[in-house]
C-alpha cells in the first residue's frame, strides 16, 4: 500500500479528529493525551488535545490513505509526554531520559494488518529528524510467537520497532521493553 504521512497540526486536526470520531474517542475517549501530564478525563479530552495541537505541544505523524486518515504514531519530548506504564520498572534501570519518547500507535479498526503502524513509525522517525533528531525511545509489546490482543498493542510491538533500527536496552514488564534509536538531524 502507499501511503502518505503529514504531522498532526492544525490544518490535519479535523482528519484526526474524524478518525478519533469514528471510533468513539479512542479506548473510552482517551484521544491520544493517556500519556500527556494527567487531569483531562474523558470528557475533557477532545478539547484538551485540540489546545495542545493549536498550541504545538503534542506531535503524532497521521497517516493518510488518499484523503482520509487511517492511523497515527504519537511522539513527543519526554516533558511532553511524562506518563508511561511500567513506571516503577522503568525508572529502576533509567540513567539519562531519552530526546524522544514514542508512546502509542492507533490504526482504524478496517485498516488493522496493512502496514500503517510502520508507515506511522517511519514518519514519526522523519519528523523527529526535522526537529532536531536525538535519542528516541519507545515501550514496545513483545508478541513474537503468541497472539496478543490490539489493546495491548497501543505501543506497537517490538518486532516493526526493531525493523527501523531499535535495540532492546532492558526490560519493564514480562513481554515489554524499552527500546532506544538514535536519529540523526534532518536525516
Amino acid at each position: 500500500m502507499s501511503f502518505s504521512v503529514k504531522p498532526l497540526d492544525e490544518t490535519t486536526w479535523p482528519d484526526f479528529a474524524a478518525l478519533v470520531e469514528r471510533h468513539n474517542g479512542v479506548w473510552g475517549g482517551c484521544w491520544c493525551m493517556a500519556f500527556h501530564a494527567k487531569g483531562n478525563g474523558a470528557g475533557g479530552n477532545r478539547a484538551a488535545k485540540q489546545a495542545r495541537v493549536r498550541d504545538g505541544s503534542t506531535h503524532a505523524a497521521l497517516v493518510f490513505d488518499g484523503a482520509a486518515c487511517v492511523g497515527w504514531c504519537q511522539f513527543g519530548p519526554t516533558d511532553e509526554l511524562p506518563r508511561i506504564k511500567h513506571r516503577r520498572a522503568y525508572e529502576e534501570g533509567l540513567t539519562n531520559l531519552p530526546d524522544w519518547r514514542i508512546t502509542c500507535f492507533f490504526i482504524d479498526k478496517a485498516r488493522r494488518g496493512e502496514g500503517v503502524a510502520a508507515a506511522a513509525l517511519a514518519g514519526a522517525l522523519g519528523e523527529i529528524a526535522r526537529l532536531g533528531g536525538g535519542t528516541v525511545e519507545s515501550y514496545p509489546e513483545d508478541a513474537q510467537g503468541r497472539k496478543v490482543a490490539g489493546a495491548f498493542l497501543h505501543n506497537g510491538t517490538l518486532a516493526m520497532f526493531e525493523k527501523q533500527g531499535f535495540q532492546r536496552a532492558r526490560r519493564i514488564g514480562k513481554h515489554r521493553w524499552v527500546i532506544e534509536r538514535m536519529v540523526a538531524s534532518g536525516a
